[in-house]
């Protein structure tokens, strides 16, 4: 079980896209291929696509972590370079929002998205339209969590943004639902993922470390996850397993923050502890290859872009197995 990590600058990619905002499952194919999963035992890949996105014409879109922005740029070739853009603003999440900016561009994947809420589908009330666009995929609109099986891998959607939950301590309902979940879903390996890491070096304390989560890493602690995904910063990490105390532990949870989607990077100036990889300048996305017994990642960087980072971990009990 390891990785490795090589800096290099990043660009955008051919079709005008900075960075990526959504979380996906491809099965055993190409992008643009629908397969069922089933029961199916082979391997699986799974990308992970975290942060703002600009793409070509002129909407910008982020759903899934952090903004929707929109772009003042030219239809007709929708190029700019990083520090270049113009007309940018914050929007909302609102419904005019996911049928303006993301339908025409991560639209087409659509049937395969399975969504975490962020904190800025929650500035529209109750996220109505991060719930109004993906309907029955994104989980039940009263409650913001779900979860679903991969192959033979069991997948658990945290909402992170506490006060829209009741809470993320002890025993509030998310709480509850997800120790029930996990005690009727004894998968052999269960990845989980949600907006706001508990662990990160960057350099804001509030934003980057979210210690109102640590309960919830503590259930999934308990239950022997292998794996969390989280975004809200901007910049990628990645961390050796540790517990929940952020304590290295090789029986403990491992975490990748991908934040590389294309808003303007947060900075890593000084490693937190079990911090094995870090980068605050490349953009690109988390590929997955989920196999019964492990995992490989597999940081893709955009079009000319030269930092990598790859390893695979193996499931706990097959650990304890061998």
């Amino acid at each position: 079980m390891g990785g490795r990590g090589e800096p290099g600058p990043a660009y955008r990619d051919g079709r005008g896209f900075w960075g990526n905002a959504l979380a996906r499952a491809v099965v055993d194919g190409e992008p643009g291929q629908r397969t069922s999963v089933g029961d199916r035992e082979g391997p699986l890949s799974l990308v992970n696509r975290r942060g703002d996105v600009q793409c070509g014409g002129q909407a910008s879109v982020s759903v899934g972590t952090k903004r929707i922005r929109e772009a003042s740029r030219t239809r007709s070739s929708g190029r700019q370079e990083p520090g270049k853009r113009k007309g940018l603003r914050t929007l909302i999440g609102s419904p005019s929002n996911f049928k303006e900016c993301y339908e025409p561009t991560w639209g087409r994947h659509k049937a395969r998205t399975r969504r975490a809420l962020g904190n800025h589908d929650h500035q529209t009330p109750h996220a109505a339209g991060y719930f109004e666009y993906f309907g029955a995929q994104a989980g039940d609109p009263g409650r913001g969590y779900y979860s679903y099986d991969l192959g033979a891998w069991h997948v658990v959607v945290i909402d992170s943004n506490c006060s829209e939950v009741g809470g993320c301590g002890a025993d509030p309902p998310q709480e509850r639902w997800l120790r029930g979940d996990l005690a009727a879903h004894p998968a052999r390996c269960t990845l989980a993922y949600w907006h706001h890491p508990l662990f990160s070096s960057g350099v804001e304390e509030t934003h980057a470390r979210h210690p109102e989560m640590r309960i919830i890493w503590q259930d999934r602690y308990d239950a022997g996850v292998e794996l969390v995904l989280n975004g809200h910063e901007h910049n990628y990490e990645r961390f050796a397993p540790q517990d929940p105390r952020g304590r290295a532990d090789p029986d403990g949870i491992r975490e990748i923050v991908v934040g590389t989607g294309g808003k303007a990077f947060h900075p890593l100036p000084k490693p937190f502890p079990n911090s094995e990889v870090r980068r605050a300048d490349a953009f690109g996305v988390l590929k997955l290859t989920l196999r019964p017994d492990g995992y490989d990642w597999e940081f893709v960087p955009v079009a000319g872009g030269t930092f990598i980072d790859s390893g695979s971990g193996v499931c706990h009990w097959a650990s304890a197995v061998h």
